[in-house]
């Protein structure tokens, strides 16, 4: 399994989403985290179904709650594609192909939760995998397959925080209907 640095870095963005510089991911996410590049991807199999993971409870941002299969940061120098394979090979175990650009303008800020605001521009992503997840535990605590009107359901429903805020915030601007993109081209 890939091994992600400690002193891993984030790329700082202006509100136009232009690179500005980058800074240490761990100290940079706080009260006041600067708006920085991020990455979502969903992750589909041969049958539909859609990976969604529990955050390990021992992350700093969003411990525990549920959301997609994967989040997270290019490095300085890596394309959103590159950082999402890097990315769910370090957190699953998985390799994923036929990645697909759905929401390429995504922008938030969440509201706090335990004292940290996420704050990133974060393209979302279709791909596809039918690898068994091998969820590495400092970053994954639980993991399951639904299918997309399950998935939904549940997180749509949510009114707390069992699902984390942006996936809940891009369900309402994700299609009601994936197939299209979740099918092998």
């Amino acid at each position: 399994m890939p091994q992600t640095r400690i002193d891993e870095q984030i790329v700082l963005v202006s509100e136009a989403g232009e690179p500005i510089g980058s800074t240490p991911k761990l100290a940079s996410h706080h009260a006041h985290t600067p708006l920085h590049r991020g990455f979502s991807v969903y992750i589909f199999n041969d049958r539909g179904q859609i990976l969604v993971t529990q955050r390990a409870l021992t992350k700093k941002v969003w411990p525990s709650v549920w959301t997609n299969s994967c989040c997270g940061h290019p490095m300085p120098g890596e394309s959103t594609p590159e950082a999402i394979k890097r990315r769910v090979s370090y957190e699953l175990g998985m390799t994923v192909d036929n990645l697909q650009s759905i929401l390429p303008n995504y922008r938030y800020t969440t509201p706090p939760y335990q004292g940290i605001i996420e704050n990133e521009v974060c393209p979302v992503y279709f791909a596809r995998s039918n690898d068994t997840p091998d969820p590495n535990p400092e970053q994954v605590e639980d993991y399951k397959w639904l299918s997309w009107e399950e998935f939904r359901t549940e997180a749509s429903n949510d009114q707390g925080d069992t699902w984390s805020w942006w996936c809940k915030d891009q369900l309402k601007q994700l299609p009601s209907d994936p197939k299209k993109y979740s099918t092998k081209n």
